[in-house]
């Protein structure tokens, strides 16, 4: 039995296709039964002639037979029509099957196509479709996706030329206001308000450069190769991400309970990962109630980790926290403290490596954070 899916273009032309052969073939098998339909005309007889008395029963033995040719007729017209309804029955099938197989026969450079294009990516975009072949619509289609894909090598390209240039374009002015605030203050004797007003300023630098870092890492994570991909272990960036979280902790009074299995390890970029960790161990501080609580697990299966961040706090709308992976996006009206990137930037290192993120809103308060990524097929190095 053959096996469609419903509402493609392949359906539609084994259809199609069926239809002509089988309205191709009724119309043969129509008029081959009409052909050898004509009924046998009947010779009345003209009378007896005088004179014959023996011509009465030579009449009645045609009589008789006539009646036997027209009975053999009916059979044969009869077994006719059966053959025909046989072969029609036949016909259909035959149309299906001839049908599917030029249905598959027209697809299948658009099925090359298409697998073709399936397989270029963000890292691979120099690659193209190169399709031979007489200058068709398929081969229209090709060159029209190909020209598509260079143009978009070329903007990848430029995007990626940024990403390198913009940390020292972007940080040399931050530099220098910094440099300009330490020569300030450095000189004998400086006013207070200087001191003061070169405090904030840093601050607010701080802050500008932690933002601008935070672009170029969603910039790198959304169209940067992994060129420096390695086994990673999760556990040993969790411990890192709290050692350098730990005065926070200590502040806030907060609670910690780890328990990631050891060789937890994934295979990506070591730096990018270390952000993806650190942002949600920073997201569970910084966000945490005083005397609050974190919970750290991990689960390791064949094909997958999953590493699981969790706190406490209040009752969260679900509906806002599916918002958070959005640049500067923040819960209720939280404006300050924080870019609103950590968690987007967690979304992207995640696509990046093939693994994704869920936010969950704890139903008794507080938010859960699940970060899913594969298994490394090589164990980490000590």
């Amino acid at each position: 039995m053959i096996r469609l899916r419903s509402g493609t273009v392949g359906v539609r032309f084994t259809i199609l296709y069926a239809v002509v052969f089988l309205v191709s073939g009724i119309g043969l098998l129509g008029l081959t039964f009409l052909l050898s339909g004509g009924s046998m005309s009947n010779v009345a007889p003209a009378g007896n002639p005088p004179g014959q008395g023996g011509f009465t029963a030579a009449q009645q033995r045609i009589r008789e037979l006539e009646d036997q040719l027209a009975e053999v007729h009916t059979q044969q017209a009869r077994q006719l029509l059966a053959g025909s309804l046989v072969a029609l029955i036949v016909m259909a099938v035959v149309s299906l099957l001839l049908g599917r197989v030029l249905a598959k026969r027209v697809l299948r450079p658009l099925r090359l196509i298409t697998s073709a294009t399936r397989r270029i990516s963000a890292d691979s975009l120099d690659r193209r479709l190169a399709v031979t072949g007489p200058a068709d619509e398929v081969k229209d289609l090709a060159d029209t996706i190909d020209e598509l894909l260079e143009r978009l090598e070329v903007s990848f390209a430029a995007q990626r030329r940024f990403v390198a240039n913009a940390s020292h374009e972007l940080r040399t002015p931050l530099t220098t206001m910094r440099a300009s605030l330490d020569v300030a203050v450095a000189k004998p004797d400086p006013a207070a308000s200087t001191v003061g007003l070169a405090d904030r300023l840093r601050t607010q630098l701080d802050r500008v450069d932690h933002l601008l870092d935070g672009f170029l890492v969603l910039a790198r994570a959304q169209h940067g190769a992994l060129a420096d991909a390695a086994p990673v272990d999760l556990g040993e960036l969790t411990d890192q991400a709290l050692r350098e979280m730990s005065a926070e902790v200590e502040t806030k009074g907060l609670s910690v309970m780890v328990d990631v299995p050891p060789g937890m390890a994934t295979h990506g970029s070591p730096a990018l990962l270390a952000r993806l960790v650190g942002n949600i161990v920073d997201n569970a501080v910084t966000h945490n109630e005083s005397g609050g609580w974190i919970g750290i697990t991990g689960s390791v299966s064949e094909q997958e980790t999953v590493l699981v961040v969790e706190t406490g706090g209040r009752v969260l709308d679900q509906r806002e926290v599916d918002r958070l992976t959005r640049p500067f996006e923040r819960l209720g009206r939280e404006r300050t403290g924080s870019s609103g990137l950590g968690l987007s930037i967690v979304a992207a290192v995640a696509a990046a490596h093939s693994g994704r993120l869920a936010l969950l809103a704890r139903p008794e308060g507080g938010l859960r954070v699940s970060i899913t990524l594969p298994v490394a097929k090589v164990p980490v190095a000590a």
